[in-house]
């Protein structure tokens, strides 16, 4: 990678740690529910990867943490890194910065869930 395509990496990566999770959720919630799924498929996926029940979802969007301080406590799933493919125009298994990686996870799972993917299938085991 050039200089400064590192430099803009760096740059984007940076933003999603800093980017509001609280800001997110409901994009999340209204992309699943426009496709026909609900908010308890999409807390079931956030539990699958990070741990966090709906209870410690709704603490940490009422105190607006980052995404950098969402993962930092989370008790990534062990299976995590069986999500592949492709989200945002990157492959989530390509991804070097762990933060960046662990966000375009969930925006994978997210994405799988709207698109109407079997449960069984999005929680990889």
């Amino acid at each position: 990678m050039t200089t400064s395509r590192l430099s803009d990496q760096a740059k984007q990566d940076e933003r999603i740690a800093q980017m509001s999770f609280a800001m997110v959720y409901p994009l999340y919630l209204a992309k699943v529910e426009k496709k026909g799924r609900t908010k308890d498929e999409l807390h079931h996926v956030i539990k699958w990867l990070t741990g966090y029940d709906e209870k410690a979802v709704q603490k940490l969007i009422e105190k607006n943490v980052t995404f950098e301080q969402f993962f930092q406590k989370a008790k990534m799933n062990v299976h995590a890194h069986l999500i592949t493919g492709v989200i945002c125009g990157y492959r989530v298994e390509e991804i070097q910065n762990p933060l960046t990686q662990r966000v375009r996870y969930l925006d994978k799972l997210v994405d799988e869930l709207a698109k109407g993917k079997k449960m069984e299938t999005i929680l990889r085991k």
